[in-house]
């Protein structure tokens, strides 16, 4: 078995950097495997290419004393370990010697502006998409699931995972996908005269039981296997859910409150989308000082939210009779029932019943919550901490229970919020732009990342701070059509930097104006890319039409289903090197320590070869970056206001700078 940067697993993603020797030599009991750590990428995440030159250097030596050891001795006939034998706990137990060792600086490195900006954003960014779910699951569950009880589900997410985690920055709360979920099972089984609340509890105790096996039996290795193509169709289906839902918000006003409201919320919705875009678009943009535009940027939906919850109330406008949110008693559920679900009243037959629906929720907890980890881990992102998907999956368990019993929505982790969040928390850098086609223009370089765990718990307090009585009234106070502007930011944005979407503009662009730094733009035959898109096209169509039928129960089967396409079909249909400017790995190989690896980089030669190397570096903007990174002292400028290491960062480069010198 192939050895892995965590050790002898039991269930191996692909190394494709091992040498095949190395994958022959036997080993026994007393004799321990080596592994190769695939080097740790710095904070500028520009020397990573460099260490993997060496990495794969070490490799080859390795392989050719190993064929010089076989040829030279005479074979030892040692029992070799077979794939099917599992090391319980094994996953789990490494992903907490990993990370423990960082969770006092977790909460120190808070210590940063960035942190400030991110929690409020989150807040608002998780909180108002949650509430307007909670619509759909009040009206569709005969007011099962209220305000309430997607409030506590996000609260129970955000502390849980936020003092808990392996990876702190995921934000966890209600998602698209669970509240399709949920009322799919309420339109099957309502009908049967079965208590909903206590077969939605049994579904979590049986869903508990599945998740801890997948976290024991070390299944999350199979993330090695989730490239880019998995996730990006995974999140334009997730972005065009948002904007769907918004959509049924604004439709719902004409048999709710009439005419006249209904049209007034679609023009608040649009403007809401309309002025969060602006803001997003202006702290992008050389307009007005740095300061200016990043406090647009940082602020600019949170404000735009409060602005017009108070602008439907002015002049003529407060006549109209404007559809808000329904809300109800403060820490007490919608319906008159306890907290606590009484769960033992409901028969055996269906206590039973709720396997298959257990089974099917634990297929999308798996993909759906991995997948938000890997995005907001990506390799956009140059992080510094370890991940941990094994321990962070047997929480996931846990709080699913938790939420049964209880009577609330399952949490889960969410998209697009997830990397949303890390967005938030990056410090950026203005660099010199080294594309032929830019040259002398200035652009800006993501230099880290705050990786802390106090935004994600900060959102959760001020959530459980919004079921109080005050700030209940106040969320009565905001109108549906600002939730249905946010729905629209949230999906524009999200399909903005969604690789289906990038690769589309791509091939719709002049070429003579494409940047030759895009990796796609070395693909010989045009014809793969469009080929490439339309399965990607067809994925996210067959997922979202499921969704739209009673059938929608079995769409986490259609999901999964991508991963194998991916690994064994698509490279028979398409060459080494078109996958490896077409695809490529999520989440950089540090983050994927924890799953033995990404099975992305069996491409990293061919990009290497065709001059994709940043597309693979963990400071890079992925497989679908238009601008290669400059480094640290090609810089033009410094913004202090967001950065929480200035003075560190310029001993750094000031150390480089006079070891370049006296190299010189």
């Amino acid at each position: 078995m192939q050895g892995s940067s965590q050790g002898d697993f039991s269930l191996p993603g692909p190394n494709m950097h091992s040498s095949t020797s190395a994958q022959r030599k036997p080993s026994g009991p007393s004799q321990r495997r080596s592994s190769v750590r695939l080097p740790r990428p710095d904070r500028s995440g520009h020397d990573t290419a460099r260490q993997f030159d060496h990495y794969t250097g070490q490799q080859n030596g390795a392989q050719e004393n190993s064929q010089h050891h076989a040829a030279t001795t005479a074979p030892v006939h040692l029992a070799q370990e077979k794939w099917w034998h599992v090391h319980f706990f094994r996953g789990m137990i490494n992903d907490v010697k990993r990370r423990a060792p960082y969770y006092w600086s977790d909460w120190t490195d808070a210590w940063d502006y960035r942190v400030v900006p991110a929690t409020v954003y989150m807040y608002f960014a998780n909180i108002l998409p949650a509430l307007a779910f909670s619509l759909d699951m009040f009206e569709k569950t005969s007011q099962s699931y209220g305000v309430n009880e997607v409030l506590l589900a996000s609260v129970l997410g955000a502390i849980v995972f936020s003092l808990f985690a392996a990876q702190p920055l995921v934000i966890v709360g209600v998602t698209g996908p669970i509240t399709v979920f949920n009322y799919t099972v309420y339109d099957i089984m309502a009908p049967r005269g079965t208590p909903y609340l206590a077969f939605m509890c049994w579904i979590g105790i049986w869903s508990l039981i599945m998740h801890w096996i997948l976290a024991i039996t070390n299944s999350c290795n199979a993330l090695t296997y989730v490239t880019r193509f998995s996730c990006d169709i995974f999140g334009f289906y997730v972005a065009c859910v948002y904007i769907q839902k918004g959509i049924q918000v604004l439709t719902r006003q004409w048999g709710s409150v009439g005419e006249t409201s209904a049209y007034l919320s679609i023009m608040v919705a649009l403007l809401v989308l309309m002025c969060a875009w602006i803001c997003g678009e202006l702290g992008n943009s050389n307009l007005f000082k740095r300061p200016i535009r990043k406090f647009l940027e940082d602020y600019g939906t949170p404000l735009t939210i409060i602005f017009f919850t108070g602008f439907v109330y002015i002049g003529q406008m407060k006549d109209v009779d404007v559809a808000t949110l329904p809300t109800s008693k403060a820490f007490f559920p919608t319906t008159d029932r306890s907290w606590l679900v009484h769960f033992w009243d409901i028969s055996v037959g269906d206590i039973f019943l709720a396997i298959p629906f257990a089974l099917l929720l634990t297929i999308l907890f798996y993909f759906d919550h991995n997948v938000s980890s890997l995005i907001a881990q990506g390799t956009e992102f140059p992080l510094r901490k370890p991940a941990g998907f094994h321990w962070d999956i047997w929480l996931l368990g846990l709080t699913t229970f938790v939420a049964g019993i209880l009577g609330i929505p399952f949490p889960n982790g969410l998209i697009p919020q997830a990397p949303f969040h890390t967005a938030a928390l990056c410090v950026t850098r203005q660099v010199a732009d080294e594309d032929d086609t830019n040259k002398g223009k200035a652009i800006r370089v993501t230099d880290h990342v705050v990786e802390q765990r106090a935004s994600n718990f900060a959102q959760g307090l001020l959530t459980l701070g919004t079921m109080t009585g005050p700030l209940l009234i106040v969320l009565h106070l905001i109108p549906q059509g600002v939730m249905a502007g946010l729905f629209f930011v949230m999906g524009v944005q999200a399909l903005q930097g969604n690789g289906i979407t990038q690769k589309l503009i791509f091939l719709a662009e002049d070429k003579k104006f494409t940047s030759a730094s895009n990796p796609l733009k070395r693909i010989e035959r045009r014809a793969a890319v469009w080929a490439f898109v339309a399965l990607e096209l067809f994925g996210f169509g067959a997922t979202f039409a499921i969704t739209q039928t009673i059938a929608a129960i079995g769409f986490p089967v259609i999901i999964i289903l991508l991963i194998p396409v991916r690994s064994f079909l698509l490279p028979k249909w398409f060459t080494r090197e078109e996958l490896a400017a077409l695809d490529g790995p999520t989440a950089s190989p540090f983050t994927m320590e924890s799953v033995s690896g990404a099975r992305g980089l069996e491409n990293y030669d061919e990009a290497l070869a065709s001059g994709a190397r940043e597309e693979y570096s963990n400071g890079g903007e992925g497989v679908l970056r238009s601008r290669n990174s400059a480094s640290p002292e090609s810089a033009v400028e410094d913004n202090d206001l967001e950065r929480g290491e200035l003075y560190e960062l310029a001993s750094r480069v000031s150390r480089r700078r006079s070891t370049a010198s006296r190299a010189d």
